[in-house]
């Protein structure tokens, strides 16, 4: 007999590019469904970065090392701005330490996508996604969610853009950040991540055959919203 909690909720699954943006419209849909929302990209991020501070270059080294490698999640409260509601982020941990300061930068990301590429380092945290996805009410974001960690998800969005697009995105995001970047080596990372992400023998980034597409290169956060909460709502709607 299925739980009636469970039964009333759906496991939303959000695939795409990279700098398309998955991770802040995740937080959004589920702050309006009161779901709970996972970044995996901040889970492969995290063993990442344990791996550039320990030097493990090999992907021996790196497979033995996950035995040593704990990835949680933590709330943190966050200071409002006037005349907002208090609220709360979530931040990812490693081996207890709040990394999240340390996950965004260009080195862990690039070191992200080539670990992400060891089937042994996917399959440590696949294994961790689907326990959290168990009781449903879960948004989750990454690669490979509506194609290997939730196939039978209720709602698969796969997001993208033009390359161009997603570079001015990401270099604005660094110069915010107070970075230099050079726009040309911006749009080149960003295009080998894409080939990197597309062309992995495990697990590679594809759109799931019954996943919407939202190609959102000249669409505001507002029209992107809108269009993912009526599809989501109307999912629900599918369950009564």
């Amino acid at each position: 007999m299925v739980n009636d909690e469970i039964a009333n909720k759906i496991i939303v699954a959000i695939d795409g590019y990279s700098s398309c943006g998955k991770s802040t419209i995740a937080k959004a849909l589920a702050s309006y469904a009161g779901y709970t929302y996972v970044d995996t990209g901040a889970m492969y991020r995290a063993i990442a970065l344990y791996t550039l501070r320990n030097h493990l270059d090999s992907n021996e080294d790196i497979i033995a090392a996950l035995e040593k490698i704990q990835v949680g999640f933590k709330r943190v409260p966050v200071t409002p701005l006037e005349g907002e509601p208090e609220g709360v982020v979530q931040h990812v941990t490693l081996n207890g330490e709040d990394v999240e300061p340390f996950i965004r930068t260009l080195e862990v990301g690039n070191a992200a996508s080539r670990i992400s590429a060891i089937k042994e380092v996917r399959a440590f945290l696949v294994a961790q996604q689907q326990k959290m996805g168990e009781a449903k009410g879960i948004v989750m974001d990454g690669r490979d969610i509506g194609t290997v960690v939730f196939p039978k998800a209720e709602l698969k969005l796969f997001l993208t853009a033009s390359p161009e697009v997603r570079a001015q995105r990401r270099y604005d995001e660094l110069v915010s950040k107070g970075g230099h970047p050079d726009m040309e080596a911006v749009l080149a990372d960003v295009n080998d991540r894409d080939y990197r992400d597309t062309h992995r023998a495990e697990s590679p980034l594809r759109q799931a055959d019954d996943a919407v597409v939202v190609d959102n290169s000249f669409m505001t956060r507002e029209e992107q919203m809108e269009l993912i909460i009526d599809l989501f709502n109307k999912t629900l709607d599918k369950l009564d």
